[in-house]
């Protein structure tokens, strides 16, 4: 694969930068800002032992945004000619004259800007041929297979390989990039029972170096453990009990929470969370941590998408929120200051209360254990909660059948108050790490 790699040097990426820069300030631009970028990625899906699809992408691109005043225009072409470079910059400028005035829009604070830019190493090129790709997903979807003879089809096994570096650059003489990668393994597989139910479930591993995974023989291994538990589903009749949400699900409690104190929503006010800032909105045990600056971080990064530097912060200290998550444009709607928060959060980190999963079953007794969620049920104005859920009921702290086709409700206002304990189960696949996540109760629809 040694050919895909990046056609760019960083040092090109930033001439280019440069280049826009300049081209905007001499078309008469009061302020610019630009981002260059390309990335290039592999692909294999073996599916039954076949090679079912083999993809590789690579692009390029050169976005440029341009303020008259405080009107703004926004171009990007993927050729890199200095003429079209050219042409970008003059269809900005030209929608910037047809935009209304924005007393909000605007650079960043030049004081925000990050001076010192660690090397976080976030670049670890995976030098892998479609042929040893290939190998892996067959070990990886044999494995699954293996694990019990009612699995009896496959939706395949994929690896994956992305990789990609960018530029950003503004007229207050910031300029600043790095390279990056992600890889994964991924599977899932399909269960039968003896009365002709089906159930799948899947499992994957994603990491910035490719030694930092897990064994793929272990993804799928696990896929079909999960898929086999699943099988002999039933219902449950509708009752209010406690609630536990396995780790991987969990963390779309804490996006859910980011949102509702995310600029956009904030100054838009559509959120139930709003002039939450310094007010209790979890138990005094909860914690939320972002730390931009861990080695190798899925979501680390020295600054934002504007170049506003980031910082280690409690956003939750003792259950209580300390910060908002805002870009310079909703700080300035808000009458605040950017958190370098423009483009995501950072490795968004919550302390387990020490629990392993086990333990946390146990605390729970009876109740509902939550692995999957289907479709979108959040309220954001209100924080009512709906959605529709699969998983397992709990009897006396050990699982004790398979349930689907339920739901769960309630109002994340109290379902955030309402956590008794956050496990150690951590798994490690994205900006939020958390493990699963015991609430008090919520109400179970079923029959």
């Amino acid at each position: 694969m040694s050919d895909k790699r990046f056609s760019y040097t960083e040092s090109h990426l930033r001439d280019l930068a440069a280049q826009v820069l300049d081209l905007a300030v001499k078309a008469g631009a009061s302020a610019t800002e630009v981002e260059v970028s390309e990335g290039f990625g592999q692909s294999v899906n073996v599916r039954k032992g076949e090679v079912e699809t083999i993809e590789f992408n690579k692009d390029k691109g050169i976005g440029v945004t341009v303020y008259l005043g405080q009107r703004r225009g926004h171009a990007s072409t993927s050729d890199f000619s200095r003429d079209a470079l050219g042409r970008a910059v003059d269809k900005a400028l030209a929608i910037a004259r047809f935009t209304a005035e924005d007393d909000c829009a605007g650079l960043a604070d030049a004081d925000l800007l990050a001076r010192d830019i660690p090397n976080l190493d976030l670049h670890h090129p995976w030098d892998i041929s479609v042929e040893a790709a290939t190998a892996l997903a067959r070990v990886c979807e044999d494995a699954a297979l293996a694990v019990d003879p009612r699995i009896t089809n496959s939706e395949g096994a994929g690896v994956s390989v992305q990789e990609s570096q960018f530029v950003y650059a503004n007229s207050l003489g910031f300029m600043g990039g790095y390279p990056a990668s992600r890889h994964s393994v991924s599977c899932a597989v399909i269960a039968e029972d003896e009365q002709g139910g089906m159930q799948r479930d899947y499992w994957y591993t994603t990491a910035r170096a490719a030694a930092d995974m897990d064994p793929v023989a272990a993804v799928g291994e696990r896929a079909g453990e999960r898929t086999v538990r699943r099988l002999n589903a039933r219902k449950l009749g509708t009752r209010q009990c406690p609630v536990l949400f396995e780790a991987p699900v969990a963390t779309g409690l804490i996006a859910s929470f980011v949102s509702a104190i995310s600029g956009g929503h904030l100054y838009r006010k559509s959120s139930f969370l709003l002039d939450s800032l310094g007010k209790q909105v979890f138990p005094s045990f909860f914690q939320l941590q972002e730390r931009p600056f861990i080695v190798k971080g899925l979501a680390s990064s020295p600054f934002d998408s504007e170049g506003v530097a980031t910082h280690d912060r409690d956003v939750v200290r003792d259950g209580v929120v300390e910060g908002y998550f805002l870009s310079s444009y909703s700080a300035r709607k808000l009458g605040m200051k950017s958190t370098g928060n423009a483009g995501g959060n950072h490795n968004l980190i919550v302390p387990p209360t020490g629990e392993s999963f086990a333990e946390l079953l146990n605390k729970m007794g009876s109740g509902l254990l939550v692995t999957e969620l289907l479709g979108q049920g959040l309220n954001m104005v209100t924080g009512d909660y709906s959605r529709g859920v699969a998983g397992f009921w709990v009897e006396n702290g050990q699982l004790a059948y398979p349930v689907e086709e339920i739901t769960v409700a309630g109002n994340l206002r109290d379902m955030l108050m309402g956590i008794q304990a956050i496990g150690t189960d951590i798994e490690v696949r994205g900006s939020r790490q958390v493990g699963s996540i015991l609430i008090d109760h919520m109400t179970v629809a079923g029959d």
